[in-house]
């Protein structure tokens, strides 16, 4: 019975891992120029704080908006797939609300720590998954629907 119930839950696992890793797809760094909208900060919907990053992989330059204040700084590669921010640069503009301080701490966390970026869909949404060792940021790109 115990080995009967072992290979079932692993074969669901298996089933459940191959699945998700089949939707999430390793990015290559061209197609991450433009603007992107954080949508989903550590599984929490922040659409609302406004947070935006935009990539100029061609300069390796990072701009954007924090949810309070304008960030930007140069991209460096640490490797093939991790990214960081090491000297990231902000305004220093007061956030008005609890969550646009809660998305701003994190985003210069994971800015940061260095990033993995995967394309990623979630909620029926296409974009990209940017997880660092604390934190999973999900951006759709702006202008597209």
């Amino acid at each position: 019975m115990f080995i009967k119930r072992t290979v079932i839950i692993t074969a669901l696992i298996t089933l459940l891992t191959s699945s998700i890793s089949a939707e999430i797809k390793s990015m290559p760094l061209e197609k991450l120029n433009g603007v992107w909208h954080l949508r989903v900060m550590d599984s929490m919907e922040v659409r609302k704080a406004r947070a935006i990053l935009d990539f100029d992989i061609e300069k390796m330059k990072l701009s954007g908006f924090d949810s309070c204040n304008r960030i930007g700084g140069a991209l460096h590669k640490n490797s093939d797939t991790n990214i960081t921010v090491p000297m990231l640069m902000a305004t220093r503009m007061a956030c008005r609300e609890p969550l646009e301080n809660w998305v701003s701490k994190r985003l210069h966390e994971t800015l940061e720590e260095g990033f993995n970026i995967t394309e990623d869909t979630k909620y029926g949404v296409e974009g990209i998954t940017i997880k660092s060792q604390n934190h999973e940021l999900f951006f759709k790109r702006m202008g597209k629907e």
